[in-house]
């Protein structure tokens, strides 16, 4: 499969990931429990291409809004790379609470279990991987940017290319 076939194929997902969220928002909300109205739903999605491969990543969350600067939440994480003959495909799920001390300051945690199965050649291995992020960020009413560091990072096991990894998290 050659780049611009990948890349015909993000798009197609991309425009789709769009118009399924338009629909979420589009929801009436008037008809909201008082649960469902402390519930937000975000996530985030990668996409990269180079000469040698394609990588992506989907990771829907859900949050339940406990108080003005606590939340709480889990989500579903899903990551598959192909680079020349090398593949990897990740899927599994987290849980994450977010405090915010100030308006604009987020501190978050969260652990994540990835089922990692990767391919090189003839060589393959399947493991179960864990995660525990710690992150701060700048937040705004609907995204947070910031940074988190995996404690737990292992650089023969992670999936990660390093323990520090920058984030942005939307919120609907």
């Amino acid at each position: 499969m050659n780049v611009s076939r990948l890349s015909q194929r993000a798009i197609v997902f991309c425009m789709l990931c769009m118009m399924c969220s338009g629909a979420a928002l589009a929801q009436n909300t008037t008809l909201k429990s008082p649960f469902w109205s402390r519930v937000r739903f975000g996530g985030g999605i990668g996409i990269g291409f180079n000469n040698a491969g394609f990588n992506g990543a989907i990771s829907p969350t859900a949050y339940y809004q406990v108080s003005n600067s606590f939340a709480a939440g889990v989500g579903l994480n899903g990551i598959y790379s192909k680079v020349n003959d090398s593949k990897l495909t990740a899927y599994g799920g987290s849980l994450a609470a977010l405090y915010h001390p100030i308006h604009f300051l987020q501190i978050s945690g969260e652990f994540e279990q990835l089922r990692v199965n990767r391919s090189l050649g003839g060589f393959s291995s399947s493991a179960w991987v864990p995660a525990l992020f710690l992150g701060i960020g700048y937040r705004t009413q609907f995204a947070t940017v910031g940074i988190r560091y995996d404690v737990l990072y292992d650089d023969e096991r992670s999936i990660y290319l390093n323990p520090w990894a920058p984030f942005v998290r939307f919120y609907f």
